[in-house]
């Protein structure tokens, strides 16, 4: 070998290793394919080439990367798409025998590299198809080289061909044995790094996959929270595409990356995991009642037997009267009126209080206080309250429907969140997934849950969860206690909960100024929860819309 072609060799060898570090650092899979097949060329001087992935199921090859310099043809990568102008090649023919006559699909089903001088001289292959191309172009095509790529465990996932190698004479020369060595390496390790990414993204794939099940779970484990952890996930990366492209000052340090945008969008599917654990009976509780069964039955039951009372003293004081040849007096009539009106208040005041909302009065409180000192008589002559002290507890809740033990049970569901993914090995671009996750029921003020984390201990991504997590809430169609509202009061609301230290004050500015509310509202609310918002009388935003 002479000292020219040794120095050649080496400068190839020295080229293939530069290749392949920078081949298994790109992460595009266009970019990639293309960057293999301009290397390749690169490397054996080849005037053009083709790049086929394999579709192991529908056992065919595509057309992924098309190139060729003398036509000035760039196609699939990064540039146009390559389109039906090449249609896939079936790897067997119709009657189920192997297409051997197409070098490609022959590559494939010998796994062997073809090595052609000049495909109108060679035998055993149909090149019909490159003659009509030739024809249409005025191109000759002459020397093939054929190179499969395979994965880790040998299986075909790619081929490389490359088409008429350049010399000084043109473009008709031949690719030598260095040439096939050399393809072969590089086709070599292309094909792991088409393994590596196309692995990375499997397991992406799954682990998306694997987050949208328990989000389906925990909305379909509840009818009343409904595609509540779906919709979370769209209002927070609403939220914080606007804060990244806010000029407000209070947000000016806060970038976002692709990196940025999957982690957050990955922590918002996965926010309320914890409530996987979660009683069904108390996540379910769409009145104060409700438990394990419906108690309003019995309450009423209760007032039935109490109102039959009534009618039987008022039916036995009316035949003794009559006894005594007397109608029942006025007073005395008037009196189990009364008796009646007032009971039937008391029972409209339970069913109504039963229904839970935003806010309850104290006088409705004091009254179901006194309507539990009355009693009834049960079958067995026994006087028993109306209310019993755990119904009355639930029946006085001021807002919602859960009493205190069944919101710290609730509340459970954020430490069985934290539990549940602090057990998972999150990669490093995932690390901050439990921290945003878990931080969206925590307050400014350190009053939240669980950890009575305040705002300066609490990320920004995470103080946005919040105010999307409340935003869905106060907007959602499907809460058993409240009907959807519209855009006005839900954002009033907000605005009290910033002045309560309970919402972040500049991410709700930016959520107002940026319009983030609109954005969610044109994919998610109903059109009667549009109304007009004066964003100028809202609360919580101390001026800042002027800043």
């Amino acid at each position: 070998m002479s000292q020219a072609a040794c120095d050649d060799d080496i400068t190839r060898i020295r080229q293939l290793n530069e290749i392949g570090i920078a081949l298994s650092s790109e992460r595009n899979h266009d970019a990639l394919l293309e960057r293999i097949l301009t290397s390749a060329r690169e490397l054996t001087q080849a005037d053009a080439g083709t790049l086929y992935t394999v579709d192991a199921a529908k056992q065919q090859l595509s057309f992924a990367i098309v190139q060729n310099d003398t036509l000035g043809i760039r196609l699939g990568g990064l540039s146009e798409p390559v389109g039906d102008q090449f249609p896939t090649i079936e790897l067997y023919q119709n009657d189920g025998s192997p297409n051997q006559h197409l070098v490609v699909a022959y590559t494939v089903l010998n796994d062997c590299t073809v090595n052609i001088e000049d495909a109108y001289t060679a035998e055993g292959f149909d090149f019909s198809g490159t003659r009509k191309f030739d024809q249409a172009t005025g191109y000759r095509s002459r020397a093939f080289l054929t190179v499969p790529m395979h994965n880790h465990e040998g299986d075909t996932v790619a081929v490389l061909q490359l088409l008429n190698k350049r010399t000084a004479d043109g473009i008709e020369g031949t690719f030598s044995q260095a040439d096939q060595h050399i393809a072969e390496s590089l086709a070599s390790q292309a094909a792991v790094a088409i393994t590596n990414q196309r692995l990375i993204a499997e397991m992406q794939a799954l682990f998306d996959s694997f987050t949208r099940v328990i989000a389906t779970a925990i909305d379909a484990k509840s009818a009343h929270t409904g595609a509540h952890c779906r919709r979370v996930p769209d209002a927070t990366l609403l939220l914080a595409e606007a804060t990244h492209r806010s000029r407000r000052p209070e947000v000016a340090n806060f970038t976002l990356t692709n990196d940025d945008r999957y982690e957050l969008k990955t922590a918002a599917w996965l926010h309320d995991c914890g409530k996987v654990v979660t009683p069904h009976h108390v996540m379910e509780k769409s009145t104060k009642l409700e438990g394990l069964f419906d108690r309003l039955p019995m309450i009423e039951a209760r007032f039935a037997a109490k109102q039959q009372a009534l009618n039987a003293a008022q039916l036995r004081a009316e035949l003794d009267a009559s006894r005594n040849g007397q109608p029942l007096s006025d007073t005395k009539h008037d009196a189990f009126a009364a008796d009646q009106q007032a009971l039937q208040a008391s029972l409209n005041l339970v069913r109504r209080s039963n229904s839970g909302g935003e806010f309850m009065q104290d006088d409705d409180i004091e009254r179901l206080h006194a309507i539990a000192q009355e009693t009834w008589e049960d079958a067995e002559g026994h006087q028993k309250p109306l209310l019993t002290d755990e119904e009355l507890e639930n029946l006085c809740i001021r807002r919602g429907t859960l009493n205190h033990d069944e919101r710290k049970i609730i509340e459970g569901h954020m430490t069985a969140t934290l539990d549940m993914l602090g057990e998972l090995p999150f990669p490093k671009h995932l690390q901050r997934v439990p921290e945003y996750a878990g931080g969206h029921h925590e307050r400014m003020d350190g009053t939240g849950y669980p950890n009575g984390l305040t705002r300066e201990q609490l990320s920004l991504p995470a103080r946005m969860m919040g105010i999307a997590d409340v935003f869905e809430a106060l907007t959602a169609p499907d809460r058993p206690y409240k009907a959807p509202m519209k855009l006005s009061q839900a954002l009033t609301i907000m605005g009290r909960m910033v002045e309560d230290n309970h919402l972040d004050p500049d991410l709700f500015a930016v959520f107002v100024e940026e319009g983030v509310y609109l954005d969610y509202a044109r994919q998610h609310l109903a059109d009667d929860q549009f109304d007009t918002v004066d964003t100028a009388s809202l609360p919580g935003l101390y001026d800042t819309l002027s800043a």
